[in-house]
């Protein structure tokens, strides 16, 4: 180790820059436990989700119900019941998937430890495709409630929803102990508020016998198109249980929460799932005994089921404008759930070599950047596909995380079995009776909501697993490939062959010229000839200094003078021959390498580089796809002054 240096990086340049000003400062890396959070800050940060869902999850199931006219408002109530009934079920089996996993992962990690590579991968696909559904879905009902309250902005439904879009990614780039402090006073806002209208409206109903008056009548319910039907009440039931979406947003980012990590996650999850719940439950209630329908979702004269709820019980005042804006404004943070744990589940799978390397790598302010940029992408062109509209995306939702439930519960079901220890055998129950009650529910959802657009889900998941592999399959190429399990061969280096392209003599070239001579004696200097038109004179500009300026310079420094090869180009292609050169000269010297010197001019200003004709970006090009691993590439850069 004599000959070994360390070296501290220095810091980044302290400023106001527009990065500074977007990202905050960049953070080091010993200073990440300074990012963690607690129970405050991680029920915005992870709870959004599964919060908001009490917004658009009731008004899924209403939606599928409203053939069914008055008949439909008296089975939301069993059918919200069933939901929270499962919910609980999921509740018990994340709490000991928290206590069991604690490096986090969720459903991915667990799955991947206890039924194998193939089963981690598709609940990881499920996952994946989940989050990226959640934010498209959490954006577009946020505007949609927006729209109840102002119809006149529904025309602009996709621009706010890709605005909405563009902050999210920004605020999520500046840390996760950042975002949650942004996210804590809208989201217990929004508890408040709907928690308050569930009281206030029980209140009345109760003191009016179970029939209140509402404050603003709702639309009246229309008659009954369709009969009730055990097909109609499993779509109804499919689309609802949207509201569980999120719930294992907590296991999947036990990493993010400071010690001791076990106890933070597992009493952020426990009121996550309580104040939903209540919400879920005083919703499901109100809708009944006030009468609220849903409204054809994408048409004119759309409103929210909560928009009708709250106007109904609080009337149009000041109350009913701020529940609404803390609605809009969590549905639309609800995206920040995905934001939070995407990246995190890419960053698990990257690190097992299923998704490319940079997915496991850090940023600026510790997120790891590229999962958020990759989210954002794909949910941008979720919302630009379906335009915005929230209806239009349901079918598609919740198909993932019903899939990575039951595949989280079996798993956990493998790992109880294993490990044994005191009260296995009741760990073993629940999550056996988790994995059965959402393996049941994914099969209902998939056939109920098939047909409406669960087919895309069905069939992109097994397509993200094929990715992956194939990442897989690269990645082990690569390391077959270039492993090397033996000392460096450095007693018998030859110096290799060095190609210089060269049109003109410059100061460039002289660079390149110079530089190519601390690599070996052996320099091809390349000069493409064009032929001319007859009587039209040639301009050789190199050849005629060429002994002036480069071979006798050369000889008077005692140096092997550069050898000049001239190749004629009678069709003017200059790319081509130079390539065909350098792969002639590496046949003809099967026993060294080859290295070319390309000279390049960097400008100060980047249109300045449309005045160029990019020939060395060209070259460059042509060596890397089709050259070998004996051709070396090697840019020698002038750098204009301004």
């Amino acid at each position: 180790m004599d000959h070994v240096e360390v070296k501290e990086t220095p810091s980044p340049a302290q400023g106001r820059s527009l990065l500074d000003v977007l990202f905050g400062r960049p953070i080091a890396s010993e200073e990440e436990s300074t990012e963690r959070v607690g129970p405050a800050a991680g029920v915005p940060i992870f709870g959004l989700d599964a919060l908001s869902s009490a917004a658009y999850g009731p008004e899924a199931a209403l939606t599928i119900l409203i053939p069914m006219g008055l008949a439909g408002l008296n089975h939301i109530v069993p059918i919200s019941i069933t939901i929270i009934v499962l919910l609980s079920i999921v509740y018990f089996s994340y709490r000991q998937t928290i206590a069991a996993y604690p490096s986090g992962g969720g459903s991915y990690s667990v799955a991947s430890e206890n039924l194998g590579a193939k089963a981690g991968l598709l609940a990881g696909a499920a996952l994946m495709i989940d989050y990226i559904l959640n934010v498209a879905v959490g954006i577009s009902a946020g505007v949609g409630a927006i729209v109840s309250a102002l119809p006149n902005l529904q025309r602009h439904t996709l621009a706010m929803c890709l605005g909405i879009l563009i902050v999210l990614t920004i605020v999520n780039l500046r840390g996760v102990r950042e975002a949650g402090v942004v996210f804590m006073v809208p989201t217990y806002v929004f508890c408040v508020c709907l928690l308050g209208m569930i009281i206030a409206g029980t209140y009345q109903a109760l003191m009016h016998g179970g029939h209140p008056v509402p404050t603003v009548a709702p639309p009246a319910v229309k008659p009954a198109l369709q009969g009730v039907s055990l097909w109609l009440i499993l779509k109804a039931f499919a689309s609802g249980c949207t509201a569980m979406t999120g719930v294992e947003a907590v296991s999947n980012g036990v990493q993010a929460f400071r010690e001791p990590r076990t106890k933070s996650a597992q009493t952020t999850l426990t009121i996550i799932i309580a104040i939903l719940v209540v919400l879920l439950a005083g919703v499901a209630y109100l809708v009944r005994v006030y009468h609220i329908i849903a409204t054809a979702p994408g048409e004119p004269g759309y409103e929210s089921v909560l928009s009708q709820l709250t106007a109904a019980v609080e009337g149009r005042g000041v109350l009913y404008f701020v529940t609404i804006a803390s609605i809009l404004t969590v549905l639309a943070l609800s995206a920040n759930t995905s934001f939070a744990d995407f990246p995190r589940l890419c960053r698990v799978i990257a690190d097992r070599g299923y998704l490319p390397d940079p997915f496991s790598l850090r940023g600026r302010r510790l997120t790891f950047s590229y999962g958020v940029y990759a989210l954002t992408f794909c949910a941008g062109l979720l919302l630009i596909t379906f335009k915005g509209v929230t209806d239009k995306l349901i079918p598609l939702f919740a198909v993932g995380a019903f899939m990575a439930f039951t595949l989280s519960q079996a798993g956990m079901v493998m790992h109880w079995r294993k490990a044994r220890g005191r009260r296995f055998r009741t760990s073993m129950f629940v999550n056996g009776l988790g994995a059965l009650a959402t393996g049941i529910t994914v099969c209902v959802i998939i056939v109920a909501k098939f047909t409406e657009g669960a087919w895309i889900t069905v069939l992109a998941i097994p397509g993200l697993i094929m990715l992956m592999l194939g990442v897989r399959r690269q990645y082990a190429r690569i390391l077959r490939e270039t492993a090397y399990d033996h000392p460096a061969n450095l007693r018998t280096i030859t110096p290799p062959i060095v190609v210089v392209p060269t049109q003109r003599w410059s100061r460039v070239a002289e660079k390149a010229l110079r530089f190519a001579y601390t690599l070996s004696q052996d320099i091809r200097v390349l000069h493409i000839a064009p032929e001319t038109e007859k009587g039209e004179k040639a301009r050789d500009d190199l050849l005629s200094v060429w002994r002036e300026y480069i071979e006798d310079p050369a000889k008077q420094a005692g140096i092997n003078p550069p050898t000049c090869v001239v190749l004629r180009s009678p069709y003017r292609l200059v790319m081509t021959p130079i390539f065909n050169y350098v792969i002639e000269l590496e046949r003809q010297y099967p026993d060294r390498q080859v290295a070319v010197i390309v000279p390049e001019l960097v400008e100060r200003r980047w249109i300045n580089y449309l005045l160029h004709n990019q020939r060395s970006t060209a070259l460059k090009l042509m060596l890397y796809v089709k050259g070998n691993h004996r051709i070396v590439v090697i840019n020698v850069p002038w750098y204009l002054r301004r």
